[in-house]
């Protein structure tokens, strides 16, 4: 008998996931969504996701910014 184990999502990959659709994610999404305060969910924009070579774009739709992963070139 053999058993799979998954190893669970990290806050870092559901920023990511986030950050992976079509509209990005707003700041207090992020936030809502890990639990982090938002100078983290920031600071892992800026740090470790770009380690993991991913570009962070934003745009401001309506009054908020939105930040995505951008598509290689």
């Amino acid at each position: 008998m053999t058993t799979t184990t998954t190893k669970p999502q990290s806050k870092l990959d559901t920023l990511e996931k986030l950050l992976g659709h079509r509209n990005g994610a707003s700041i207090a999404e992020m936030v809502k969504a890990t639990g982090w305060q938002q100078h983290s969910v920031r600071g892992a924009m800026a740090g470790a996701l770009k380690k993991r070579g991913h570009m962070i774009a934003s745009d401001k739709v309506d009054g908020v910014r939105r930040y995505r992963i951008e598509a290689a070139q």
